[in-house]
């Protein structure tokens, strides 16, 4: 079965700058991967590459085996829900109308049907009629993840889903992201926090200076020579109830 997505040596520039210097990495259907990293590492380069949104300097980016080039937006959008970054709404729309726009092809009966079930399953069907506007970065932050789970794409893409947020509302979005997996999806997501991506993630890709350092099993990928090297922590995994705990420091000047 070929992956949902699929880089293939890709690289990718910013001007005079690399950005992602010949990455390769795949997603395939049931499973969760997390990519990590330091700031400017290229996360959200690889994840605007693999939607088509990043222009390839050599490489090739593949969703469900066809170069993302060669699909049309609607493909695109057929293959791979995005979920970015940026949080801002220009319009106070409410939340169920944002959350529908995840449905641009269907009816609007039937997108606001999926759509409500979408707030329903990351718990704000209560926001439903409120203008996102009115609503904690929280509050918004469950509403784009309900946009996003509306697509019902095979493969989800999701950048620092989890920045900003309390807790609680980390880890309802990691259970959302990790029950699409289960349900069969394909999910990418980039995370900063090394304990939730080991414990949410079946892999984990680790990118440095727009290169993959490590691609393995959580533990694996995030040993402590990659994190002194890529992260420049001193850190071990202790294992606990919930998975496993990163107890790391930061390397001293000398280390």
């Amino acid at each position: 079965m070929s992956a949902l997505l699929e880089l293939d040596g890709v690289v990718a520039r910013m001007g005079a700058a690399t950005v992602l210097g010949g990455i390769c990495l795949s997603v395939r259907a049931g499973e969760l991967v997390a990519l990590c990293g330091p700031n400017g590492a290229g996360k959200s380069s690889a994840i605007r590459a693999a939607l088509g949104l990043t222009p390839l300097h050599s490489g090739a980016a593949r969703l469900g085996g066809e170069d993302v080039h060669r699909l049309s937006e609607r493909e695109r959008g057929a293959r791979a829900a995005y979920l970015p970054q940026e949080r801002h709404i220009a319009w106070n729309l409410p939340a169920i109308e944002v959350a529908a726009l995840g449905a641009p092809f269907l009816s609007g009966a039937e997108a606001l049907e999926r759509a409500r079930a979408a707030l329903d399953e990351v718990g704000a069907a209560h926001l439903a009629d409120r203008g996102v506007a009115e609503m904690s970065g929280g509050e918004r932050a469950r509403v784009l993840l309900a946009r996003a789970l509306v697509v019902q794409a095979p493969l989800l893409l999701a950048d620092e889903p989890i920045a900003g947020l309390d807790p609680d509302a980390q880890i309802l979005v990691l259970e959302r992201l990790r029950a699409r997996a289960d349900a069969g999806g394909g999910v990418l997501v980039s995370l900063h926090d090394l304990t939730l991506a080991a414990r949410i993630a079946d892999r984990v890709v680790v990118l440095d200076a727009g290169r993959v350092v490590a691609d393995a099993a959580p533990v694996e990928a995030l040993s402590p020579a990659v994190m002194r090297s890529t992260f420049k922590l001193d850190g071990v995994w202790v294992e606990a109830p919930g998975g496993p705990l990163l107890a790391a420091r930061r390397l001293s000047s000398q280390g």
